[in-house]
């Protein structure tokens, strides 16, 4: 199964280092992070959980849950787990899914047979409180994910879902939006009293509208 963006995220129970979950449960009105690992003691998942733990407090100002998978049982997680904590200098309190039959990993497509016939890829999942999938990505088992990237795009994705604009390339919180192309130029000068900046008919800037 190939999820694609606006596709419903597909509901499991599993066993996690935090006990037993339904993931709709737990992610209740929240957004969720959902990531894969393809094995437990493994250097650079080691530092990305140790990366996502670090940000746990910005993850929790964007009204956001997370939480990896790995097809590992979960006696190996909470061992690993001990030494995420060590080595990295933090405490991982999100549930680590023990996925051995695979469930989760065929639910949303995370075993790649070209790259691992038993192993999930390095999947990351953004999914919203309306439970659609948002945002996928990726990355090969070399090159560890940049967790701030992710949290870039919640923000986008977050303030798009409110306002009629899209975020240009690079963009970081308080920089200027881009304006739709849905909405006229005429719209635009009256929805946006901050003021657009036009540059061509189809591309129109304005200060993003959330920030005072």
């Amino acid at each position: 199964m190939s999820l694609r963006l606006g596709d419903i995220a597909p509901n499991f129970k599993a066993k996690t280092t935090e006990g037993e979950i339904d993931f709709y449960e737990y992610l209740g009105d929240s957004w969720g992070v959902l990531f894969s690992h393809p094995a437990d003691y493994t250097p650079v998942c080691t530092t990305e959980l140790g990366k996502t733990a670090l940000l746990k407090n910005e993850f929790a100002a964007r009204n956001v849950k997370v939480l990896a998978v790995s097809v590992d049982p979960l006696d190996k997680h909470m061992g690993w787990r001990n030494d995420i904590n060590e080595t990295q200098n933090c405490t991982v309190d999100f549930p680590i899914i023990a996925d051995e039959d695979k469930t989760v990993a065929n639910l949303y497509g995370m075993i790649h047979p070209n790259a691992s016939e038993t192993f999930t890829v390095r999947s990351l999942f953004v999914i919203g409180p309306d439970k659609k999938v948002k945002l996928t990505l990726t990355y090969p088992a070399s090159t560890g994910r940049n967790f701030h990237e992710v949290l870039r795009v919640i923000d986008s994705l977050q303030l798009t879902a409110k306002y009629s604009v899209a975020t240009p390339a690079d963009w970081q919180q308080g920089e200027d939006v881009i304006v739709v192309p849905a909405v006229s130029t005429e719209d635009a000068m009256k929805k946006f009293e901050k003021g657009v900046k036009i540059i061509k008919p189809y591309l129109r800037y304005t200060p993003q509208p959330d920030i005072d």
